[in-house]
């Protein structure tokens, strides 16, 4: 008897996975042979054509939330003249072109940038502002100094002057200002600038919870950042301990100080001016470092100063007091 071909019982599902389904059925659009999927494929290459979106991915190719950005024409100039390292230039359609932005493109172009035309949209949306003048400077990210590099330039610079009258020896006293708890950038920017003009050595900014270099900072510092030294670190506390223990005194800054600003007696050694925030001043710990606590006079109408005005009036006073120390000599 002839015995018929096929599985034998009980094989285990030897052919189960002939059984198993393809899954569900691709939609219309995502069949490469359906009318659907080629009517899908036009209408992405029409979107991918439309002017405005191609404006909004050029913008998005060269900026982003990470990009540095100087924005106005002083504060460009003031970049490109100093050296900052940047990568390129925007510039509006059809500008009106002054001295200011005949300058900025020769000197652009002496340092080999890109040079790219936008109209005012995309200069907009470039600059996240309507408020760039029709220039803006793309730059690479700010360098910061560290500590040490601050105090071994500010004691070259005293030690070139030992030779010097005595007083350009006191002019030439090391003079940081240091920032606790300041989260504004245009607080940041215009305290740079103070300290470039009245000649400090350098700010020194804390990781956390404060302002960074930012465009905002550069715009309003017009420039100063690229030529003051700004250094962070870690925990402000330890590095006033750093800096006293290397000869520097340290006066910190609030309404109910024992001494008027200007008028502590370390105006003429090495020395650090902290800067409290404007709504809680300083820190507990900042304030036990340091070895005087100084105040700005003002009327009862005004709580409190802006942080960046209280540290031009500082930086006036201290420069104030060493002129008057030299004079005596």
């Amino acid at each position: 008897m002839a015995m018929k071909k096929g599985p034998t019982k009980g094989s285990g599902g030897k052919h189960r996975s002939k059984l198993r389904g393809k899954g569900p059925t691709p939609k219309a659009e995502d069949r490469v042979y359906h009318k659907a999927y080629k009517a899908k494929k036009t209408a992405e290459r029409r979107k991918a054509s439309d002017p405005r979106l191609a404006a909004r991915r050029r913008v998005a190719k060269f900026s982003s939330d990470t990009d540095d950005l100087v924005i106005g024409r002083n504060a460009v100039l003031e970049a490109l003249r100093v050296g900052v390292p940047s990568v390129q230039l925007y510039l509006a359609t059809r500008i009106e072109h002054d001295d200011r932005t005949r300058e900025i493109v020769k000197l652009a172009g002496s340092a080999g940038l890109h040079l790219l035309e936008a109209d005012r949209l995309e200069m907009d949306r470039i600059a996240r502002s309507g408020n760039h003048q029709g220039v803006v400077l793309k730059v690479q990210p700010y360098q910061y100094s560290s500590v040490q590099t601050l105090l071994e330039q500010a004691a070259k610079r005293a030690r070139a002057m030992e030779a010097a009258s005595p007083a350009a020896r006191i002019a030439s006293q090391p003079l940081f200002i240091a920032l606790d708890g300041v989260t504004d950038p245009q607080n940041l920017g215009a305290v740079i600038r103070s300290a470039a003009a009245f000649g400090a050595s350098g700010v020194i900014l804390p990781e956390r919870r404060s302002a960074s270099v930012t465009s905002t900072a550069w715009k309003v510092s017009a420039g100063a950042a690229a030529h003051m030294p700004v250094a962070r670190v870690v925990n402000l506390t330890k590095a006033l301990q750093g800096l006293k223990e290397n000869g520097y005194y340290v006066v910190g800054l609030d309404g109910g100080g024992d001494s008027m600003v200007g008028e502590t007696g370390f105006e003429k050694d090495p020395l650090v001016v902290v800067l409290g925030s404007e709504g809680s001043g300083l820190s507990r710990l900042v304030r036990e470092n340091c070895d005087a606590i100084a105040g700005i006079p003002i009327t009862n109408m005004v709580e409190s100063l802006n942080a960046s005005v209280a540290a031009g009036i500082s930086l006036y006073a201290v420069a104030n007091a060493r002129r008057k120390a030299a004079a005596k000599l």
